[in-house]
């Protein structure tokens, strides 16, 4: 499941909820009656996964760190693996300079891979947290219209009780 595949479904499910509630009598279809142990559970629900959608955030961030170390020791490793070559075939002065003309290419070759390693696990980190806020606002509008729904309907039974007949 994709990061805030989750809550996404948890939020689709109380705009379910209130779109198929009945309407209040005299609430013009503006007021529902909610089950509100219902809802609460699906609220339970979404906080119970924010953890884990940080979680995840944070277990990618750190993957990604330790991608780019390993391809850091891989390009150390590289360019040492060549100047030993270097220095080893180093009686002529011809293959000392292509041995080092060599070491130099694989470290630019490294050094871009870092490179681009770095930006694309950036990207994706980027990617992560942007959906994840993206996630945040729509339970913050949802939570927030649901919450006016509710006082509205509290709103409407405490106005209906004190109607005298």
């Amino acid at each position: 499941m994709q990061p805030g595949e989750e809550i996404e479904s948890l939020l689709d499910e109380l705009e379910q909820m209130v779109s198929e509630s009945k309407p209040t009598f005299g609430g013009g279809g503006q007021k529902r009656i909610i089950d509100a142990q219902a809802m609460l559970d699906i609220l339970d629900e979404i906080k119970a996964v924010f953890p884990q959608e940080f979680a995840d955030a944070r277990r990618i961030l750190k993957e990604e760190g330790e991608t780019l170390d390993r391809a850091q020791k891989q390009a150390d490793s590289i360019i040492a693996d060549a100047q030993q070559q270097a220095m080893v075939i180093a009686g002529d002065q011809e293959v000392v300079r292509l041995a080092n003309q060599e070491a130099e290419s694989i470290r630019d070759q490294a050094q871009q891979y870092e490179r681009d390693t770095r930006y694309n696990a950036e990207e994706y980190a980027d990617t992560v947290l942007a959906h994840l806020e993206e996630n945040l606002k729509s339970l913050t509008g949802t939570v927030t219209r649901v919450r006016q729904t509710l006082n509205e309907n509290s709103g409407a039974n405490n106005t209906s009780n004190d109607v005298k007949w």
